[in-house]
């Protein structure tokens, strides 16, 4: 009987102290979970730089001619696309640039060549010609541009969608295609070298008026500076073995009656490897 009222205590006990516990707990209250964030990393800055007829093979060919925080940077510690083909002809820079920054061809891009030829009208069309704007920054016609001819849109126009146009976009090119094309349609600016006045200008498409900057940029006159100054190769002449001779005959033809403009005279073209130009 002792065994039976002990283990009947306990039982009761053990269900009182539950009990008890039960109403001695307090409500859950939620607590709000530390704020995460869920943005995905982004850089501050992406430059997108083209180098006008500089073959893939000259990374490696003028290997020994370039600094540590140059090309050797790019290549050491960034990444090489070696198996690239261009499907398209002519390389011209209208379509080359325009191709870079589409991903498209010129069938698509519609950026045929530098100058075309629209079938529909039959009239001669430059890529960036646009005579429904005006130029910006002097008083030439050179400023006439626009990329109201590339028929897609660019990685650049797509960044500014992506950042619902919190982004920037901004073309710099001596020409006008350059700066212009691989910038897009939504660039919030693109400049390019007017060579009649030795100003960088833009059109009304991106802006009516220079940025203070720009108009201070042009007074300096610095173009007229450099046309003042003789052109010397950086190294001694004689050291550019991987390269021939200016005006050198290649096949009976000379360069100049190929497409390739260049001065007369003596001395080196370091980058000049006549015969197996993709000209632009």
């Amino acid at each position: 009987m002792k065994i039976k009222y002990l283990f009947f205590v306990a039982i009761t006990f053990a269900s009182l102290s539950v009990s008890a516990q039960i109403k001695k707990k307090r409500p859950i209250v939620p607590v709000a979970p530390a704020a995460v964030s869920t943005d995905l990393p982004r850089p501050k800055l992406v430059v997108g730089i083209v180098v006008d007829q500089m073959r893939w093979d000259y990374l490696y060919r003028f290997y020994s001619r370039y600094q540590s925080n140059g090309f050797k940077r790019l290549l050491n510690e960034g990444f090489s696309c070696e198996n690239t083909q261009v499907n398209y002809i002519p390389t011209f820079t209208g379509p080359g640039h325009s191709c870079i920054y589409t991903g498209s061809v010129p069938a698509i891009t519609g950026i045929a060549a530098n100058d075309y030829i629209i079938q529909a009208t039959g009239q001669p069309m430059y890529c960036a010609e646009d005579t429904t704007v005006q130029t910006v920054g002097s008083t030439s016609r050179a400023g006439q541009m626009s990329p109201r001819n590339l028929l897609v849109t660019t990685v650049t126009d797509e960044l500014r969608l992506a950042t619902n146009f919190h982004s920037k976009v901004i073309g710099i090119a001596l020409k006008d295609r350059g700066g212009i094309l691989p910038a897009g349609h939504t660039a919030n600016a693109a400049y390019w070298y007017d060579d009649k006045t030795g100003n960088w200008i833009t059109s009304t498409y991106y802006m009516d008026d220079l940025p203070q900057w720009a108009k201070d940029f042009n007074d300096q006159k610095i173009a007229e500076t450099y046309l003042k100054l003789d052109w010397t190769p950086l190294y001694p002449v004689d050291t550019y073995t991987q390269s021939t001779a200016d005006n050198t005959k290649c096949a009976d033809l000379t360069c100049e009656n190929i497409g390739h403009i260049q001065k007369p005279g003596a001395g080196i073209n370091p980058f000049h490897t006549c015969g197996r130009y993709f000209y632009a």
